[in-house]
């Protein structure tokens, strides 16, 4: 089963400094059809505006992943962590017992981000921090795991987070096809972040996503030069 979510269709916010399109409920936004993908609970698409961004805020239970789209973020938190994100690579943050954050676009153009929340598969975890850069270079016609708590996952060079699941990126050339096996009681869900794609031979178009469930194999063929986001979770 793929169920296509084209862009338009998505729930949205417009603070002036911060543009946001909910894939999920979140917020203000509620949609009872749209309250997660399994362990999947919120993947937001914001855009930042220069010279600002979300002031201190707590989390706990929950596993936060930021995927830099455009520009750079700026993390602080109470744990003593700061860190520069910047396009293309990732950061982390396992809420876990309790942490408070804030993130900041301190660079002189808007900063877009994925902002991805999953389940954790244990409660009232150590909370935790962490960022990485990876080139594009590596995932160029494969998915490459970014974030991840499978096993292999940080043995594979992804930052860890406590929940078995996985945030991936590839990025594909006009005609190049991609394919990804998903074991049984699996779900993803996937994002064009730049160019139109094929999954399954549903189209999509940038920023729109596709929800996939009870398929053993996603086959991406790139309709464009592409950018794709894919998180597999437990269904």
């Amino acid at each position: 089963m793929i169920d296509i979510r084209p862009f338009k269709s998505l729930g949205g916010a417009d603070f002036g400094w911060l543009k946001a399109r909910h894939h999920f409920s979140f917020g203000h936004y509620r949609e009872p059809s749209r309250m997660g993908w399994g362990k999947l609970r919120v993947w937001n698409d914001d855009e930042i505006a220069a010279g600002t961004g979300f002031d201190p805020h707590p989390h706990r239970d929950m596993e936060i992943i930021t995927y830099v789209r455009e520009g750079a973020i700026t993390h602080r938190d109470n744990m003593g962590n700061e860190g520069r994100t910047e396009a293309g690579d990732v950061q982390i943050m396992s809420a876990g017992t309790g942490v408070v954050h804030s993130e900041y676009n301190l660079e002189p153009s808007t900063t877009k981000i994925f902002q991805i929340w999953i389940m954790p598969d244990v409660q009232g975890a150590k909370p935790n921090w962490g960022a990485k850069a990876f080139p594009k270079v590596g995932r160029e016609a494969r998915f490459e795991v970014l974030a991840g708590g499978r096993p292999g996952d940080a043995e594979a060079g992804a930052l860890p987070i406590n929940a078995n699941a996985a945030v991936m990126a590839a990025t594909l050339s006009k005609g190049q096809e991609l394919r990804h096996t998903l074991a049984p009681g699996r779900a993803a869900y996937l994002v064009s972040a730049k160019g139109s794609a094929t999954v399954n031979g549903h189209a999509i178009h940038e920023r729109d996503a596709a929800a996939v469930a009870e398929e053993r194999e996603i086959v991406v063929v790139a309709e464009d030069e592409a950018e794709l986001v894919l998180v597999e979770v437990a269904a």
